[in-house]
Formats: structure tokens, sequence, C-alpha cells
């Protein structure tokens, strides 16, 4: 969490991160002409996640604050992976978060200019064409202890390289038959300086530019490079592209014509317990079934955190709660959670919702009499009003707010006690009836009518308080039980269990004779509530007029310590 520190003024403001600290240093030096300019570059392979909202909010939020400009880029270097469908997903997740880019390039764009640029490397004699499996270049780099062995391409002639190249982009040559390397030292301690590859073949259409392209660059050479082009002054990544950075700053080196140069900073990626952040293990997910999709509300993507209720600023303050750190951490779930039900405290409508009905009887309540009870929408925000709900002779509550045979502690709906039945009456348990089989089908009370919220009799003490929805004025719906995904904290690293193996199988729960007050029948896709006693809940993308569904965004409380 950010510190918060006294400011010279007197006004409580917080500290720096250290990469704002490292940007303000830069404009007081004068560096890059006082410029601020950073990029979001993702790789369109697949969704984004809630890791890569940490990094879209140092980005975006760094420009924004220091007057400059966060470009939107998507590093397309390898169409094998990569399809509209995620470029567009992406720019949704960008808007939804709050934030909106510059400009939008892709690293396709550049694909004439890092040609020219691998092009000179050849003929300066630092680049040459590699004939050699990927297998056999592999074994040839040696290891962090042992040096690399030279190529026996590598002292090529240039103009052999350069026909090569020109060659490699031809189409006729097969993928994997040469590729173009980097010549550097195949005995430098950072394994990322032994003549790294950064050009291979490539035969499948691109999604920007067809067919146009055979030989496509690699993320290490094209990734500085765009920056350059682009005028970026602070390239902000996660730590695993720390040993890539004396790489980066060597093109830059090899390619910059003045004093202006993108400089790379790192930050540590975000770990959060009981999720995986790898696509690839999240593409697995969804190519396996064992979710139902890129946006399934169990999936950390966030276009599964919205469609299971999370809001914008949420996701945005439990990052600033996390803060930015040159160290790698596991960050509880919890927090998150928190974040979510902070912000739908403060801003969620409180509705009832039976999940489990069985029915309640006011024997003593005339048939034919409707009264409308008052009901505070949210008693954190005074402005959001209230609402009138129907009470009536039969109702709905939950069926684990009745027990027959109750314990001394039970303080809910029992023959002989007194209960609260919330914003409306006190009554009084007079017995039940059963089927055949020996369940609970009906529930049977005695009300005081002197008792009505907000009358004398309703401050009596009674301990027990319960949620309920009329009958006659209640509307059916599906909904849906999400909880966490995995049932071990840290499966990233359960290196022997497979992806099913570590599956919760309590994640969705699907309740379809749900009982909801009618004030919810008019709630659209996104809508957020809390359902009273139960947690937050939000209407799927899935609900109709003739189907509402529901998704629990998160329980009240978190009980998942408490279980695990």
């Amino acid at each position: 969490m950010n510190k918060v520190e006294q400011s010279t003024t007197g006004e409580n403001k917080k500290s720096l991160n250290f990469i704002e600290a490292i940007v303000e240093k830069d404009l007081k030096e004068g560096r890059n002409g006082g410029r601020v300019q950073t990029r979001f570059p993702p790789e369109p392979n697949g969704y984004l996640h809630i890791g890569h909202a940490k990094a879209i909010c140092i980005d975006f939020e760094l420009a924004e604050k220091y007057n400059g400009v966060c470009n939107l880029r998507f590093d397309d270097t390898n169409p094998v992976k990569e399809d509209v469908e995620f470029v567009e997903s992406i720019k949704d997740n960008i808007h939804w978060l709050g934030f909106e880019w510059g400009e939008i390039y892709h690293a396709s764009d550049y694909f004439p200019q890092l040609w020219d640029f691998a092009v000179k490397l050849i003929k300066e004699g630092k680049a040459y064409i590699d004939e050699q499996s990927a297998e056999e270049i592999a074994k040839q780099k040696g290891t962090h202890t042992t040096p690399g062995v030279h190529s026996p391409y590598r002292d090529r002639p240039i103009e052999e390289s350069l026909e090569l190249f020109e060659k490699m982009n031809s189409g006729d040559l097969p993928e994997g038959a040469m590729v173009l390397r980097a010549k550097i030292d195949m005995a430098a301690s950072n394994m990322h300086f032994r003549d790294p590859i950064i050009y291979r073949i490539i035969h499948t259409p691109h999604h920007q530019t067809g067919t146009k392209w055979k030989a496509y660059p690699m993320y290490d050479f094209a990734h500085g490079q765009c920056d350059y082009f682009e005028g970026v002054t602070h390239s902000i990544c996660t730590l695993e592209f720390e040993v890539h950075r004396p790489l980066y700053d060597w093109f830059i080196d090899q390619l910059a014509d003045s004093d202006y140069r993108p400089r790379q900073y790192e930050f540590n990626r975000l770990n959060l317990t009981y999720t995986m952040m790898s696509k690839r293990r999240l593409l697995q997910l969804v190519e396996g079934g064992l979710v139902s999709g890129w946006d399934d509300p169990r999936m950390p993507t966030l276009a599964g955190l919205k469609r299971r209720g999370y809001t914008p600023t949420a996701i945005r303050s439990f990052i600033d709660r996390i803060g930015y750190t040159k160290y790698d951490g596991m960050i509880d779930l919890a927090l998150l959670e928190h974040s979510i039900r902070q912000d739908l405290n403060a801003k969620a409508a409180r509705v009832s919702a039976v999940l489990d009905p069985i029915k309640l009887i006011i024997t003593n309540y005339p048939e034919d009499k409707t009264e409308m009870m008052s009901s505070i929408n949210n008693p954190e925000d005074e402005s959001m009003g209230s609402r009138d709900v129907a009470f009536t002779k039969e109702l709905y509550i939950e069926r684990d707010d009745f027990m027959e045979d109750a314990p001394k502690k039970y303080f809910r709906m029992t023959p002989g006690r007194e209960t609260r039945l919330r914003s409306a009456y006190i009554v009084k348990c007079t017995g039940c009836k059963k089927d055949d089989d020996g369940n609970v089908v009906e529930v049977y009370a005695e009300y005081d009518p002197e008792t009505r919220s907000g009358l004398p009799g309703s401050a009596r003490r009674v301990k027990g308080t319960i949620h309920w929805v009329s009958v006659p004025h209640s509307v059916d719906a599906e909904v849906r039980l999400y909880d966490r995904l995995f049932t071990v904290e840290d499966p990233a690293n359960e290196k022997d269990k497979e992806l099913a193996e570590m599956i919760n199988p309590d994640s969705l729960k699907i309740l379809s004779n749900c009982k909801l007050e009618s004030y919810l029948g008019d709630a659209k896709p996104g809508d957020n509530f809390q359902f009273t006693r139960l947690g937050y809940f939000n209407v799927d993308i899935e609900s109709t007029d003739d189907k509402l569904v529901f998704n629990r965004t998160v329980p009240l409380r978190d009980s998942w310590s408490k279980k695990n």
C-alpha cells in the first residue's frame, strides 16, 4: 500500500512510487526535452487479465499525472497466435477501466523500418543468417556457467547474408529453414547477448499485413525499436524483462542517431492467490472446456471480472493499494475481494432475493391485503432514496431461515420464537407443514400488527431478522454462485498437477428456482445489487426479459479463509 506523508503545505498526499520518482528526476534534469511518453504494448494473443490492469494503470496514470501521452501499441510480431478478436477486446478493456490512449500503433506498422534496421546490422557485420535448427542453436548457447559456441555460419560473408535475408521473405523457404541472428558475444554473462535470433520465417497470414511478410522480427528486436520510432520516454515492463534490458539498450545504441532514447524500467508483476495469470494456461482452461470461455466469471481476465460484477473503480483501487515495487510477491485474493465489497457497499442498492425458497404463510394476515413497505435502497447513500416493497399473506423465505428443532443460539425462525421480517413486522412462528418424505414445504406464523417498521411496537427486542419476498409479487431468476476457480493457493507452481485436478468443484453452483422482489424485474445486464444477507450480485450478459440471470460477484464476508 502506498504510504501517506505530510507535504510542506500541510496537506496529506501519497508518496511517490519508485517509477514516479524516476519520472520526476528526469523532468527536473530536462531529459527528453521534458516530455513524458509511455505506451501500453500488449500482444493480441489473448484476453487481458487483472495483471495487465496493473500495467495499464501505471502506463496511463503516469502520462496523465505528468501531462504526457500514453499510446496503445499492439506488439503483433507473431501472426500464429494473434487475432482481431483479441485486438478489439483489449481496446474495450482499456476503455472500461476508464483510460483513453493518444494514438494506436502496431509493431507491424514498423515492419519496413525494422527490416531496414536489420539490413543495416548485416551490412555492419553485426548480424548474420544461420541455417541451423532451433535445437542446434539452443545447444550451442551454453549455460550460465559455460560460454556458448560460435555458429558455423557466424562469419558468413555479408553479401551472402543479405541475399539470404531477402530470400527469407520470399516465401520460397520453409519455416525453420534459417534465421537472422545478431552478432554480439557468445561468452556474455547475459544469455540474451549470445547472438539472439532477431528474425524467423512464418507463413501464417498476418491480421494486419496479410501475406506481405514471411520474415518476422522477434519481440526483443521489435520492442525497443518501436519505442524509439514512437518517441517513448519511459518504457515500463514487468520484472521478467529486467534481464532483457541490456539487449534493449544495445539495439537502441545501434539505431539511435540523436540524444533521445527510450529507457526501460521494471516493476513487480501481479501474482494473486488461487489464481493463474499465464495466458498460455488460461488458454488451456478455455480450450479444455474447464471454463465457458475467456469471459467466464471465474477467470482473472478483465472480461471475466466485468461479467462477474467487478467495477473499474474496485480494480483501480486494488491496484493502488498494492502499489509498485522492484520485488515479486504474492497478493491475497481477499484484498481484491475487499476492494469490490468496499465499492459496491457504497453504490449498490439493497434488495431481497430468496435463493432456496420455502413458503411462509402469515395465518392471521388478511387474504386480500397488500401493504407497501418502505425499504431504504442504500443506507450508505441517502441520495439513492427508498422504494416500496409489497407485503402479503404469503411470502418466500430462505429454507435455512427455518428450523423445526433449533439449537439455543439459532435466532431465526423456529416454532414459539419471534423473528423480525426486515422492513415489515415481527412474527411468531407457529409451526410448519411437511410432505410425505418429511420435507418442510410451508412455514406458519402470526404477525403483530403493532410492530410494523416505524411504529413504536417495532422497537421490541427481537434477536433474529430475516429477509423475504412476496409470493404474488416475486419474479423468477437463475442465480449463479461463483467462487474461486482453484483449490490450491499457488496453482501456477503446482508442476505435478493437471489443471483439472486443481479446479474447485464448488467454483460454480447454479440455482434455478430463485425468487426475487419485483423491483429486479427491470434490471439490465451489468447492474449491481446487494442481495440482503447474501452478498453482491450483478445481472449476467445472458439475462433476458424472459429469464433473469444473476451472478454472485462476492459474498458479504470473506468466509474462504475460515474454511480453508
